[in-house]
């Protein structure tokens, strides 16, 4: 495409805004005739004029508006014709002086220029101020605007998460180990779900360089199993029931034997059950929901 002058754009920008007199007309005309570039430039012109015009709706004057313009004019009354003033005669020349002629030609043609672009200017100005209120028209009131115009649509997808479901409550299980008819010694408490359990000292004392075991008996099982020396602290914790059967464990007896320190030296009970208990069942696996009233 050929490279137009800053002159050339304002003339087709001009003529497409209907801003020029007759013979810059034809001077656009003519070149639109012979160059198809240019004419693409006055087109594209007319393009972004053709879109800002079809926000705006015609609107008739008031008669009364008219009839200010005519008397503005001087028009509303009949003409007086016009008496041009009696030209002064010609101051004679000294002719001993030297002819000077006047080079107007630049001052007329940086008029034409100034007029030119005080037109774009103006015309940008009305072209900034439509695009401002087509913004806001689109952004409060979209149906207003030409279907071409209206902003699409946005969606936007959102992901909504389920908040994940409480865990629920697992069994939970209680042996009093205590001599028969005597006070509780021990509290031994067992969860279903892991099947950990924690020793609870309540009244138990141990004697000195003994330390009392805690054995699993179950007529499914050949011999008591140990689960370890409690401690001497008030809770001792251990993990050593899960490789144990469900039944088992449920319905296993828990005793306890009074051993060396450190407990029995070959897994086996070296003394009868001074304390022992059965579990109970005191949470059930899931707390049911309250039924509606």
């Amino acid at each position: 495409m050929m490279a137009y002058s800053e002159d050339h754009i304002a003339l087709a920008a001009e003529y497409s805004l209907g801003t020029l007199d007759a013979d810059e007309r034809a001077q656009v005309e003519a070149m639109m005739s012979v160059d198809p570039d240019f004419t693409a430039m006055v087109q594209a012109w007319e393009y972004r004029l053709g879109v800002l015009n079809q926000m705006v709706g015609s609107v008739e004057p008031r008669p009364e508006v008219w009839d200010r313009i005519k008397a503005a004019a001087g028009l509303s009354e009949p003409q007086v014709p016009l008496v041009l003033p009696e030209a002064a005669p010609p101051v004679a020349a000294d002719v001993s002086a030297p002819a000077a002629t006047a080079d107007d030609s630049n001052l007329v043609r940086l008029s034409t220029q100034a007029r030119r672009w005080r037109n774009i200017a103006t015309f940008t100005t009305a072209i900034a101020a439509a695009l401002v209120a087509m913004i806001a028209v689109g952004a409060y009131r979209p149906d207003l605007l030409p279907d071409g115009l209206r902003p699409k649509p946005r969606s936007q997808a959102v992901e909504v998460k389920t908040p994940p479901a409480p865990a629920p409550v697992s069994a939970q299980y209680v042996a009093v180990l205590q001599k028969e008819g005597g006070a509780p010694a021990f509290i031994l408490t067992v969860d279903g779900a892991t099947k950990n359990f924690t020793v609870r000292k309540v009244g138990a004392a141990a004697e000195p360089g003994k330390s009392f075991e805690l054995w699993l008996i179950s007529d499914k099982l050949p011999r008591p199993r140990s689960l370890g020396v409690i401690g001497g602290g008030d809770f001792t914790a251990r993990p050593v029931l899960a490789s144990y059967d469900t039944d088992i464990v449920n319905n296993a007896t828990y005793a306890v034997t009074i051993e060396q320190q450190g407990g029995s030296p070959d897994g086996n009970p070296h003394s009868a059950p001074v304390y022992a208990g059965k579990l109970v069942e005191t949470v059930p696996p899931a707390a049911s929901a309250p039924s509606p009233r």
